[in-house]
């Protein structure tokens, strides 16, 4: 008798496995998506990061040689930034839509270029407006 005892408190039934599974893969359905809400408010902040980033760039190359950037490599050439940044929605750093506009950033400027930058994605952000209006 003592050995049949034995033989039967080694290890876990199949009952017990299958409610720890069963637990563990309910848990799983309310972690993943926070996770994955998470992604999208960090690729969010980073999209504003490097937005405020370049428009501060572009305004400031803009008052420094009286004209207006090209394009986002006159930034690069010019010494303003290192590299373009990468736009975490499309993951690449040629996806950026550029506003050229007619209007005069200051009064010293000469030409027109590139007066504003956007996402080149047409997602829709967490606050309901699609990333590239931001």
């Amino acid at each position: 008798m003592k050995k049949d005892r034995k033989k039967w408190s080694r290890g876990f039934t199949l009952i017990e496995l299958m409610i720890v599974i069963s637990i563990m893969l309910i848990l799983l359905s309310f972690a993943i998506p926070s996770y994955n809400r998470s992604i999208v408010r960090a690729k969010e902040s980073v999209l504003k990061q490097n937005l405020f980033t370049m428009r501060s760039v572009i305004s400031q190359y803009t008052l420094d040689k009286q004209k207006a950037p090209q394009s986002l490599d006159d930034l690069v050439s010019a010494g303003y930034l290192k590299q373009i940044p990468t736009d975490p929605m499309t993951a690449s750093n040629s996806t950026w839509t550029v506003d050229q506009e007619d209007a005069l950033l200051s009064v010293d400027q000469q030409d027109t270029g590139i007066n504003d930058v956007h996402s080149g994605s047409t997602q829709v952000g967490s606050d309901g407006t699609p990333y590239n209006t931001w």
